[in-house]
């Protein structure tokens, strides 16, 4: 089984829409799990030393949110970008896993260090919301590739 781990709920509108429509077409390959973590509490301007500790904290839910077998891939910054097609053939070989978008800060360093894969969908910054869409969509797009379907390029 997929799953999306995301800190934080999907709050606008066009982005729930967007992400609710790959879920559902995700059903005819055996669906999707969207688990949403709630993000650790931060103040106006944090300083690093409470970014790290909001990091720490957010990477230990996680984990202990996730089975011990769980296989985890990280979005982040440091990820390795892939094209669609070696996507799509890494999740033919991976069935099981679940991918993790951070919070606005990104992830902790013991999430990083607990992924069997660390993915970067973009080198630009993509909002959150918008990052959760853009997985969903390719995640849709390797399972039509997988199964031999068309789909829009």
């Amino acid at each position: 089984m997929l799953s999306v781990y995301a800190f934080g709920k999907l709050k606008e509108p066009h982005y729930k829409a967007a992400a609710g429509e790959y879920v559902k077409r995700l059903g005819a390959f055996g669906g999707v799990n969207i688990r949403e973590l709630e993000p650790a509490f931060l103040p106006q301007n944090p300083s690093e030393k409470q970014i790290q500790a909001a990091l720490e904290k957010e990477g230990k839910a996680l984990l202990s949110a996730t089975a011990k077998e769980t296989r985890i891939c990280a979005l982040c910054v440091d990820g390795v970008p892939i094209s669609t097609e070696d996507f799509a053939a890494k999740l033919a070989r991976m069935p099981a896993i679940a991918f993790v978008i951070g919070s606005s800060h990104g992830l902790a360093q013991n999430v990083k260090d607990a992924a069997v894969w660390r993915l970067s969908l973009s080198p630009m910054t993509l909002p959150h919301e918008l990052a959760r869409v853009v997985l969903l969509e390719q995640i849709y797009r390797a399972k039509m590739i997988n199964a031999g379907r068309q789909y829009h390029k």
